[in-house]
């Protein structure tokens, strides 16, 4: 009789998790700029638009806001499987791409997409103080570049610190070699100016964590780019700064970075309860 019953717990207990088990909802194609922008700019229509991936039905959880790779010239939205039905908000941001449009305009669009998390995610359930930016690569450099240059941001009124943390992969720290190009530099001459992560580290930062595959197989001293990035932050003040190298792979290392970021929100998570 006592087998019996304690069964019988499991069983309802069992169907208490699935009746409670969290659903999601997507809504694509969103403008994340002011609709009468988008008039008789077709390309602008095209890229300048997001997607929303988020639990039904919940309040109060954490958005992390995605940049697809691809060098500022290819790549598209995109909301990774990895990140899906964890408990959080997952933004996919399409954003104009060279040879269309030069620097600054993609970094405005990151900037635009950002804030628009920040003004509307709270109608999807969200906290708007709990939002992070991630992406792979380019996506990665818009992350540290809006995150970093505070002007980009204040142009909406929202204060570049207010974003709960950053987790690029294997992003650009030097002037991104789009940007180089665009000025005429080669790919292997590296600068710093204006479009630099670098050149705007200052101490005051949200917790960042930085993300690179195995220093011999990435891109062309990216590794190297961020060491450096992580040291120059520390020595400006800043605290909470940690850089990880994915051993094994090269810059192909999103697959075995998304459960470190998901560590990564949930550490910073944490720590704001405290």
């Amino acid at each position: 009789m006592k087998k019996q019953f304690t069964l019988f717990l499991l069983l309802i207990t069992a169907g208490i998790s699935y009746a409670q088990k969290t659903e999601y909802a997507i809504t694509t194609d969103i403008k994340y700029y002011p609709e009468s922008t988008y008039k008789n700019d077709s390309y602008k229509a095209e890229r300048c638009i997001l997607d929303v991936y988020y639990p039904k039905d919940k309040k109060g959880f954490a958005t992390i806001i995605w940049f697809h790779g691809g060098g500022i010239t290819s790549g598209s939205k995109e909301i990774p499987q990895a990140l899906k039905d964890k408990g959080y908000a997952i933004i996919g941001v399409g954003y104009r791409l060279h040879p269309k449009v030069k620097a600054p305009v993609y970094i405005e669009d990151a900037a635009a997409a950002i804030a628009w998390a920040f003004n509307n995610i709270e109608k999807y359930g969200g906290d708007p103080s709990l939002i992070f930016l991630s992406g792979h690569s380019a996506g990665g450099y818009l992350d540290l570049m809006v995150g970093l240059d505070k002007q980009w941001l204040a142009k909406y009124n929202i204060d570049a610190n207010k974003v709960a943390g950053l987790i690029p992969f294997s992003p650009q720290c030097v002037t991104h070699f789009t940007v180089r190009k665009e000025q005429g530099i080669p790919e292997k001459q590296p600068t710093i100016d204006k479009y630099a992560p670098l050149f705007h580290v200052r101490g005051d930062m949200p917790p960042i964590l930085l993300i690179t595959g195995n220093r011999e197989m990435e891109l062309l001293g990216r590794y190297e780019e961020n060491a450096y990035f992580e040291r120059m932050m520390k020595l400006n003040g800043q605290k909470d700064i940690r850089l990880f190298e994915i051993d094994g792979y090269g810059h192909n290392m999103a697959d075995p970075a998304y459960p470190l970021l998901l560590n990564e929100v949930k550490r910073v998570l944490e720590m704001k309860k405290k």
